[in-house]
């Protein structure tokens, strides 16, 4: 060997340390194993069996996503736990409202130093969110690399497949009349953090000071993850009667919302039927933000909607009641375009 001989670990990249990392998360992506999964973690690729995941002639659907700025106040605080939950939840609550039932799920770490107790912790929270989601962990890419990131800083992205029987896709039937059902959120979820972060600045605050909308500290329950709506959905759409699903996220229920309503029809919603969580009034408040803004921004407390034939609403009602969630009958679908809002949000 030369005077000057280097290696890979010289150069910022630990193998070893990524081997680490592979043996400490496969009792965590254990535990998400479901029927279809046919090999561990390890290998140059996943295999899953669709028919031995109970499926006769399936149509697959994917979803990718991240978790946006909401990671730069994970980074900021350490509190990195429940972020991988995010990760998960932003990918298979979309597969949700195509009809789908999310199958499994691959994550992508990138660092620029690989720190073992931070990934950890990050990639056990992807698969407390899969098996949440009855969603297999199935593989995933851990990328270190020196000089592409600031010290301490990472990147998140997740991709999930799932399936449906051919036919059952939707949003299928929506009709003029249809009710709507909005499911709460639990805050403000992974969407508009570039703005909740500006709100911050604004306020003064510090991620350490206690949340003036909850207990803990700010960063903390800012960081309250977003909620996981699969099992409870999909127990819903197998009952019979949903005619379609929005998720709603960035744009908020005045985007999302109509992404599901056919041409020639819109909604009507009273922003009076649900109880809005605490920190949307101060986020409003301190940032002076106009109602408008807010309904296109955040999801207001509303973090899934179903679309439901009037007949079955109360019987659906009923079933998401009894699967853990808070539901509020927030309007109906209408003749013409758009969402039109009655009442006061805040």
């Amino acid at each position: 060997m030369t005077k000057n001989s280097l290696t890979y670990a010289d150069a910022g990249v630990d193998i070893d340390a990524g081997n680490t990392l592979v043996e400490r998360i496969k009792p965590a992506a254990k535990r998400t194993a479901r029927s279809g999964v046919m090999a561990g973690l390890g290998g140059f690729g996943a295999l899953f069996d669709l028919k031995d995941a109970g499926y006769t002639d399936p149509i697959l659907v994917a979803a990718t996503d991240g978790v946006g700025t909401k990671l730069r106040i994970a980074i900021d605080t350490g509190h990195v736990d429940t972020i991988g939950v995010d990760l998960v939840a932003m990918c298979v609550n979309d597969l949700v409202c195509q009809g789908a039932e999310p199958l499994f799920f691959l994550d992508y770490f990138a660092t620029g130093q690989l720190e073992l107790d931070q990934a950890t912790r990050i990639i056990n929270g992807i698969a407390a969110g899969c098996e949440a989601s009855g969603c297999a962990l199935i593989g995933g890419e851990t990328a270190e690399m020196p000089g592409m990131y600031h010290d301490g800083d990472f990147d998140l992205a997740g991709f999930a497949v799932g399936a449906m029987e051919r036919g059952a896709d939707l949003p299928a039937g929506v009709s003029e009349g249809d009710v709507l059902l909005g499911l709460a959120s639990d805050g403000v979820h992974s969407n508009g953090y570039s703005l909740v972060r500006r709100i911050v600045d604004i306020s003064g605050l510090s991620w350490a000071d206690d949340a003036p909308f909850a207990d803990g500290s700010l960063g903390e329950a800012l960081l309250a993850p977003t909620r996981l709506y699969v099992k409870q959905a999909l127990a819903a759409v197998r009952a019979g009667g949903v005619r379609g699903l929005a998720h709603i996220t960035g744009g908020g229920l005045t985007e999302n919302l109509p992404r599901v309503l056919p041409d020639g029809l819109g909604a009507e919603i009273d922003l009076d039927s649900w109880s809005v969580p605490p920190v949307f009034g101060w986020l409003a408040q301190t940032g002076g933000l106009e109602e408008a803004e807010m309904l296109k921004t955040f999801n207001a407390g509303i973090g899934m909607v179903l679309v439901v034939d009037p007949d079955r609403a109360e019987e659906l009602t009923v079933l998401l009641r009894d699967a853990g969630e808070t539901v509020s009958r927030i309007g109906q679908v209408k003749a013409g375009a758009g969402v039109e809002y009655s009442g006061e949000l805040l």
